[in-house]
């Protein structure tokens, strides 16, 4: 007789790499996320956060989100869709649509929730969902969700997304999924040429922006600002954990399509609302976002002197186009030795295996803040030199 926990008991890859003292997961942070954080009582520079923009442990972020507990409570007791609507939840889905350019918004409890109900709820049997091999699984996920056919194409190869738009029937609903900026190898999805073809073949764009919001454009508007392309994009999605420096996710876009997602995104109608701290932190971020261009500089210039000193010493770090740097190293085994060496060095990095990445490809992703001293970024690259030398990573 068959046992669905057998699995369980045979998974068995993660507490042998516990046993060698080189996982690097599900670690107990016990303070803010910050440039510099404690793990275990110990301070290690923070090398691995989404935290762009250092607007996590910002004065005034917590200074709204105690507000809001002190008006609204500490929960919103119900979805949306029934009892946990609130007028500053309204007010923030005005501001969000505003801030990226769209008639209307609407917000979930969770990036990965808004991908799910969003996808799923504009595909139906019949369509074909049209994605980047490299998009963020909740995109694959909100596809499976749905019942409509998913094809993927090679990554950011524009002659390929083409093939894959020619051979599908004109009278099939077409829906294109991007990342704009791709999570792991930080490169930005070549947003023109996409557009074309959308317009070639009758598709619609959804472009996800969880990674370009306060990042990319000249205003931090995101991938559509970077490229000048606010009309051409039917939606722009994205979450509230990165540089809005909170939870949730968001969906922006013409106001009778935001309407039918509103009434039929299973994953929102189903779900509890925001809490009142979240929905006041993320209008909060908006503003000193959108009031404040020195963060997203800053970001960008501590990005480029953390790139500039991984070139110097050897790594591969790809394309590097955004302030996402990966560190590629190969086998998953030596990320993981290296994730230890640099956590030992005093460095807090993630590492990145498969699925997220291809076999043979393992990463350490490494993100800085806004909020980094040069000192801080001088004594990462210190440690990353010297643990990828002793690894035979670099010479």
């Amino acid at each position: 007789m068959a046992d669905i926990f057998e699995k369980c008991k045979n998974f068995k890859e993660a507490k042998r790499l516990m046993e060698l003292g080189i996982y690097g997961y599900f670690q107990p942070i016990s303070s803010a996320q910050g440039p510099e954080v404690i793990l275990k009582g110990k301070k290690y520079i923070m090398a691995g956060s989404n935290n762009y923009l250092g607007l996590a442990n910002d004065p005034k972020m917590k200074e709204a989100a105690l507000e809001a507990v002190s008006k609204y409570g500490t929960g919103s007791a119900g979805s949306r869709f029934l009892n946990g609507n609130t007028v500053a939840a309204e007010e923030l889905e005005a501001k969000l649509a505003k801030f990226k350019g769209k008639e209307a918004g609407l917000i979930f409890s969770a990036g990965y929730q808004m991908n799910l109900g969003v996808i799923s709820s504009l595909l139906r049997k019949g369509d074909v969902a049209i994605v980047d091999k490299l998009d963020h699984a909740s995109i694959l996920d909100g596809v499976k969700l749905s019942e409509a056919e998913m094809v993927r194409f090679k990554h950011n190869d524009m002659k390929d997304l083409e093939i894959v738009l020619s051979r599908i029937p004109e009278d099939k609903g077409k829906l294109i999924v991007v990342d704009g900026v791709f999570s792991m190898e930080g490169d930005i999805c070549n947003l023109p040429e996409i557009v074309k073809l959308a317009k070639k073949y009758g598709a619609r764009i959804v472009v996800d922006d969880a990674h370009a919001t306060g990042v990319l454009g000249k205003t931090g508007r995101g991938t559509c600002e970077h490229f000048n392309l606010h009309k051409e994009v039917d939606l722009v999605v994205g979450t509230c954990s990165k540089t809005f420096a909170s939870v949730g996710g968001f969906v922006v876009g013409d106001a009778d399509i935001i309407h039918y997602i509103r009434h039929s995104a299973r994953s929102q109608i189903f779900s509890a609302a925001l809490p009142p701290a979240s929905v006041a932190s993320i209008s909060r971020a908006i503003d000193l976002i959108s009031n404040d261009m020195s963060r997203k500089d800053k970001l960008w210039a501590n990005s480029e002197r953390l790139k500039n000193g991984f070139k110097k010493a050897g790594f591969d770090i790809g394309k590097k186009q955004t302030p996402i740097v990966p560190d590629f190293v190969g086998e998953m085994e030596t990320c993981f030795k290296m994730w230890r060496a640099t956590l030992d060095g005093g460095i807090f990095t993630t590492p990145v295996i498969p699925p997220a990445v291809p076999p043979n490809r393992c990463m350490m992703r490494v993100t800085l803040m806004a909020t980094h001293t040069d000192e801080q970024i001088d004594k990462i690259i210190e440690v990353f030199t010297k643990a990828g030398r002793e690894l035979g990573i670099i010479k």
